[in-house]
């Protein structure tokens, strides 16, 4: 079985490189291509034809949301808005969010022990997997 396509979009490199060790750590999972920012990342959408997108929702240039919207327009595909900003607490932006096309969210992961590591994996991988199953518009 060929593993979930995932590209991650994030303007922090060091959450970047926390996300991309969660997810290549997966056998059913691989991260084909990064970005730091929203253009960057409908370039390599464009290049990779991923099966599921992660991005952040604060970024310089092209936000989140902004870039949810170009995806849907463009290379319509799964997006998994991975943020400090898509907490329970923010109906509006999750609401704008889903809106826009994105169809989960996972609070940005903070470094913590082995246990957080591995529930965080757990939880990452899970949504990718079913995000990957769903078909977009």
């Amino acid at each position: 079985m060929s593993k979930i396509k995932v590209v991650l979009i994030e303007d922090s490199v060091v959450a970047l490189e926390i996300l991309q060790r969660l997810i290549n750590s997966s056998e059913e999972v691989e991260v084909v291509g990064t970005a730091l920012d929203g253009a960057s990342g409908l370039e390599i959408i464009e290049r990779t034809q991923p099966d599921v997108i992660c991005t952040d929702l604060q970024m310089p240039g092209m936000d989140g949301l902004e870039f949810t919207k170009e995806v849907m327009k463009r290379f319509p595909r799964p997006v998994l808005v991975i943020s400090n900003a898509v907490q329970p607490t923010d109906v509006d932006n999750i609401y704008n969010l889903m809106q826009a096309g994105a169809l989960d969210f996972f609070p940005k992961p903070t470094t913590g022990s082995a246990t957080d590591y591995e529930r965080l994996k757990h939880t990452l991988v899970t949504k990718i997997r079913v995000l990957a199953s769903k078909k977009t518009p």
